[in-house]
């Protein structure tokens, strides 16, 4: 037998056609009688729509421009439908294709424009006529939560769509028996995923059939095909949605929006292809955002600094519509407790709708924003009772022999939160040594003799991956030998079909060229749930697993009868079934694959089916739990408030990695964007809910000075609950990483007696921070 490939640092097979530009994504689709589509959006993020008027838009070449009115019934009926039903949501508002009566966001679509080009329908959407009723705007989620805050739909009494209470043992006892109890306060600002590629689709219909083909840069291709056969009463076999290539998506893809109904049914009533790509600007204000919410929190802990509970509230910014349910905020609640010991935890958390775009999913859902509120709680007890942070965090860690570790807390599935493995002290100590912890403080020291100021800051991080319900793959050998794997997962850049293709190829004998791994498309699986929520390698890889094993074992069944020995004494390798220590005797593959097809007019072989091919769909009981420590190394110039960070460390437990080159890759993008999320990224709006960042001239993202390099260390923990030992890795990388840089940026600020209790922290912001210090030692 060949090395194995599950384990090696292969190269990604993706790369080579994207780096010659023979990728192929969906503004490059190009269909005879194409229309191209732009949308009227709304200008105000509150405002009753009380007429539209199209006549400057016909006069200008467009060939159509459709509003609420002009859609079929059952779109003048329905909405979108929610990502994930939840009882807890007493208010649920979700959108129509197009705005109905009332827009509720700046860059709801209004109406959708079809030309000929996209600068004809551009032009045409500019003059298409909207009278609008300004309403009063609910904005900050904290402030919109509030009784008397104006409705973010005026039908609605009042802005909260759900109230949750977590609760884990007796928290009123534990804060009455306390040693010590500290309070925070600590928002974390709204900010988007701002892929490299904007959102588009293209609808195809097919006249004859009645149905359409639709091209999407949708993480979640079965999900999109679900609503799309709901919204338009098609039959399954109507509709096929494909997915290109990706630039990235990061969460929002995963969203079914208004723009892609709206598409679809302009296509519908137009009888042409219909393409759709946001520009940079549309990206700002139509695609979902997060991260923004408020916290108040206490930390109770003993005289040994051990943790005795939290307690505390949380409001949640769910923008406009309820299109994420309460994914976000689920996750947020639940993720607190990370991997430290605490047995008393309470938190009433609110979804409060506000006048801006839905908040979804953005890298990390929700566990960004709970990491950066546990660990302040963390670096503010530790800072009142003069201990080592590190050490105050290594008297909370959960023992490795607690394994598997149940919280107590019910996840977003409803099924209780238990700690599969891992080992989160020793991953602790490595950070530190890898760090040079030890050393840090004569390197602090030296620096501010010499008039510069360092900071070093630990986070550490415990994420659900895998989630279920299922994935799905087919393994297929054709008769050429050619073997092909389909799944439901939608890759956007993350390398699954390298590592899906790594997993399949050991199985069947073969070397990673002799795979060919098919993604994103529902008209070769039935069906499927996509790629978020650090699931793929989990659920998709274990799917493939099953799938190539069953394919292996059939094979070896039809050899055995060939051959007239024990399926034990075969091997597959080469691309062929071999008798073990017998060369020359080996069937290929592909001869194998044409025997299952039979010949006309003669039975089948007994036993054997046909088709040389196996499905499987992975079904995970629970969710598998990755980890991650973080350690940053900044200086900060009191003067600019410029943060550089000079070194940044991540320990991190994925279980077995496939491949450890992709895993790099996915921790150190992920850095990347926690380094963005705690230093530049923030969404600003005016007193009316007008969005002041549009482009990358006023949203800032790191470029490659602001990246550091990242000392990756593998502590490999695998899981026990799926046959590959594996977890998510596509989200550590940020998770933890913003709670770090801010700890790093506190502690540098350290003899001003800053207290950071928010992110991001601009420059501006730094130096704000400075100058409200200094005005307080003055008082």
């Amino acid at each position: 037998m060949g090395e194995k490939l599950f384990g090696a640092a292969v190269k990604r097979t993706e790369d080579p056609a994207l780096l010659t530009g023979r990728g192929r994504f969906v503004d490059d689709i190009h269909l005879p009688e194409m229309l191209h589509a732009a949308f009227v959006r709304s200008a105000y993020a509150h405002a009753r729509i009380l007429a539209i008027d199209p006549k400057g838009a016909e006069t200008a070449g467009a060939i159509a421009v459709l509003s609420y009115r002009d859609l079929p019934e059952g779109l003048q009926r329905k909405t979108l439908a929610v990502s994930v039903p939840n009882p807890a949501i007493s208010q649920l508002v979700l959108p129509y294709a197009l705005a109905k009566e009332e827009a509720s966001y700046v860059g709801e679509p209004i109406a959708i424009v079809l030309a000929e080009s996209r600068a004809v329908a551009e032009d045409a959407a500019a003059l298409v006529a909207v009278e609008y009723e300004p309403l009063p705007a609910a904005l900050y989620c904290r402030d919109a939560a509030l009784p008397d805050a104006p409705p973010a739909h005026s039908h609605l009494p009042h802005n909260i769509a759900a109230k949750v209470r977590v609760n884990v043992g007796d928290v009123d006892r534990a804060f009455a028996r306390a040693a010590h109890v500290f309070g925070e306060t600590i928002t974390v600002h709204r900010g988007g995923a701002f892929f490299i590629e904007c959102r588009g689709i293209v609808v195809e219909p097919h006249p004859i059939l009645g149905g359409f083909t639709v091209y999407c840069t949708t993480q979640t291709p079965h999900r999109l095909k679900r609503q799309i056969v709901e919204l338009f009463d098609l039959r399954e076999d109507q509709l096929r949605v494909a997915v290109p290539e990706i630039g990235g998506g990061f969460g929002p893809k995963g969203t079914v929006y208004p723009d892609y109904i709206a598409a679809v049914a302009a296509a519908q009533r137009l009888g042409r292809p219909v393409k759709w790509v946001a520009d940079r600007r549309e990206d700002f204000l139509a695609t979902c955002q997060q991260r923004d919410q408020w916290w108040e929190l206490e930390i109770a802990l003993d005289e040994e600094a051990r943790i005795l509970g939290l307690r505390g509230r949380m409001v949640h910014d769910s923008g406009a519509y309820m299109t994420g349910s309460l994914t976000v905020p689920w996750i947020s609640a639940t993720t607190v407790p990370g991997p430290y010991v605490v047995p008393n935890y309470r938190l009433d958390y609110s979804a409060v709708l506000t006048n801006k775009v839905p908040g979804t999913s953005v890298r990390g859902s929700g566990r960004p924003e709970a990491v950066v509120v546990m660990e302040r709680m963390i670096e503010r007890a530790a800072r009142e009772l003069k201990l080592d942070p590190a050490e105050l965090r290594r008297r909370n860690l959960i023992q490795p022999q607690a394994m598997p570790y149940n919280v107590g807390i019910l996840f977003r599935d409803n099924r209780p939160v238990v700690y599969d493995s891992g080992d989160y002290p020793a991953a602790l100590e490595k950070l530190l040594a890898a760090a040079d912890y030890a050393g840090f403080r004569a390197r602090q020291m030296k620096a501010r003799h010499n008039g510069r100021h360092l900071g070093f800051g630990l986070s550490n991080a415990v994420e659900a991956t895998g989630l279920g319900p299922y994935e799905s793959a087919t393994v297929s050998v054709a008769p050429s030998g050619r073997i092909t794997v389909y799944t439901g997962a939608s890759p956007q850049g993350q390398g699954h079909k390298t590592t899906l293709a790594q997993i399949a190829a050991d199985a069947l004998g073969v070397g990673l060229e002799d795979i060919v791994v098919v993604a994103g498309d529902t008209g070769t699986v039935a069906q499927g749930m996509g790629s978020f929520a650090a699931r793929t390698a989990v659920n998709a890889g274990s799917s493939v697993h099953l799938a190539a094993e069953a394919v292996a074992l059939k094979a070896k069944r039809i050899a055995a009868q060939l051959f007239e020995v024990a399926e034990e004494d075969l091997e597959l390798e080469g691309g062929a079934v071999r008798v073990k220590g017998v060369p020359g005797m080996a069937k290929p593959l592909g001869e194998l694959a044409t025997r299952t097809l039979g010949v006309p007019g003669f039975a089948m072989a007994a036993a054997i089916d046909p088709g040389l091919d196996g499905t499987a769909y992975f079904k995970p009981e629970q969710s598998v739990y990755a980890s991650s420590a973080h350690a940053a190394e900044v200086e900060v110039d009191i003067e600019t408030g410029q943060v550089r960070i000079l070194a940044f460390t991540v320990v991190h437990d994925c279980g077995r990695a496939i491949n450890p080159l992709v895993v790099e890759g996915q921790v150190k993008g992920g850095v990347a964007h926690g380094v963005g999320n705690a230093l530049f990224e923030r969404l600003i709006y005016d007193a009316e809910g007008q969005p002041l960042v549009t482009t990358f001239g006023d949203y800032l993202l790191p470029i490659a000075g602001d990246v550091p390099k990242v000392k990756i260390i593998h502590h490999e923990c695998p899981t026990p609950l799926n046959p590959l030992g594996v977890k998510g890795a596509g989200e550590g990388g940020t998770i933890a990483a913003i709670a770090a840089i801010l700890g790093a940026i506190e502690n540098a600020l350290e003899p001003w007696g800053v207290v950071i209790r928010e992110s991001p922290l601009t420059p501006e912001r730094i130096v704000e921070l400075l100058g409200e210090a200094a005005l307080g030692r003055t008082r």
